[in-house]
Order: C-alpha cells, then structure tokens, then sequence
C-alpha cells in the first residue's frame, strides 16, 4: 500500500485545460508542507499538466493511476 495519507480530494472531473492547474494550483496554497492532495481529473492533457507543473513549482507526484476514465494524481506538498 501507499505510505502517505490523502489531505484533500480535489474533484476537477469534467474541467478542460488550464482549469484542472488551476484548481491545483489554488488549492495547494491551503495545504501544510508535507500534505497529498489527490486531485481527480478527465482532460487527457492532464498527464503531461500535472508533472510539468509539479516540476515548475517544486512540488512532487508521488502517484498517479487511471480508473474508468479518471486519472487520479497524488501531488505532495514540498515547499
């Protein structure tokens, strides 16, 4: 199993891009350093998305995994 606990479900199922980023993006700020989000989405776009803006901000994707047509994304917070 995974070794870290989920935060926050942030549900950007439906959105097309740069909302899902966005949505990201927002909510991060809320989080505590160390803290998963796991943010579910239905854009395709989104598997490149998510790890380039992970990369551009300093924050991790510590999993990621398609279920039914949703991909879901663990992002850790890291700074």
């Amino acid at each position: 199993m995974s070794d870290y606990t989920v935060t926050k479900v942030l549900d950007c199922k439906g959105l097309a891009c740069p909302m899902p980023i966005v949505k990201l993006s927002q909510e991060m700020t809320k989080l505590k350093v160390g803290d998963v989000v796991e943010m579910l989405s239905t854009d395709p776009g989104s598997l490149a998305d998510v790890p380039s803006w992970a990369k551009a901000t300093g924050q991790a994707v510590i999993e990621n995994k398609q279920e039914g047509g949703v991909i879901h994304f663990f992002v850790k917070r890291q700074k």
